[in-house]
């Protein structure tokens, strides 16, 4: 089954382009595109996409309202911004509100594409120069630990749980184990939940299952 794509930008050179880039894959199809995240709203309730990309900066409702907006009327929504942004005022308030990944538009076409399989599967996936930047910012001025919740969350990934399989088990809400993972990539440095349980393993902040 082919990953149902809407894609929000304002520019419509970006989304020819996207248009194009994405179709080339077999797996992809494009079902709609809007110049404003108004409309990316709207679009998003009529044609049901497996994944919407999304850009922050763009008239009439900018993509942090629409995230917003999507998110409380589909809540299951696989959001993954595409922007050239990458500060941390833009990064977390877009995860914070809802957005399944964070990917800078200059990322490789093989990036963009497996962080659009990624959203599909529900998983956050940040571009290594976000998970970097913030990772830097945070060495400065603090030392990095993490969290009892946040390594009760990467131990259940460790075992193969899905965000949707940790939220049932820690009871809490999927949109909040995406927000620990966040964090996590952020204080280890990596990009994705693989390298994190990497990461966490070579460090035993976790360990193998006996």
């Amino acid at each position: 089954m082919k990953i149902r794509i809407l894609i929000a930008d304002d520019h419509p050179v970006v989304r020819s382009g996207l248009c194009a880039l994405l179709t080339s894959q077999p797996d992809f199809d494009v079902v709609a595109d809007a110049e404003n995240g108004e409309l990316a709203s709207t679009l998003s309730i009529s044609y049901r996409p497996d994944v919407i990309l999304m850009d922050l900066q763009m008239p009439v409702l900018d993509g942090l309202a629409a995230i917003q907006r999507i998110r409380a009327q589909q809540p299951d929504a696989k959001i993954l911004v595409l922007t050239t942004y990458d500060t941390d005022a833009d990064i977390l308030p877009a995860i914070e509100a809802g957005a399944t990944g964070y990917l800078l538009k200059d990322a490789p076409p093989e990036s963009l594409f497996q962080a659009v399989r990624s959203a599909a599967r529900g998983e956050v996936t940040l571009a290594p120069r976000v998970a970097e930047k913030i990772t830097r910012r945070l060495t400065e001025t603090s030392r990095i630990t993490l969290t009892a919740r946040e390594i009760e969350v990467l131990d259940l990934a460790s075992r193969g749980n899905s965000n949707n399989e940790i939220a049932g088990k820690l009871f809490i809400t999927e949109a909040t184990v995406k927000s620990h993972f966040v964090h996590i990539f952020n204080k280890l440095g990596v990009a994705d939940r693989t390298a994190a349980v990497t990461t966490a393993l070579k460090r035993k902040i976790i360990r193998l299952n006996d």
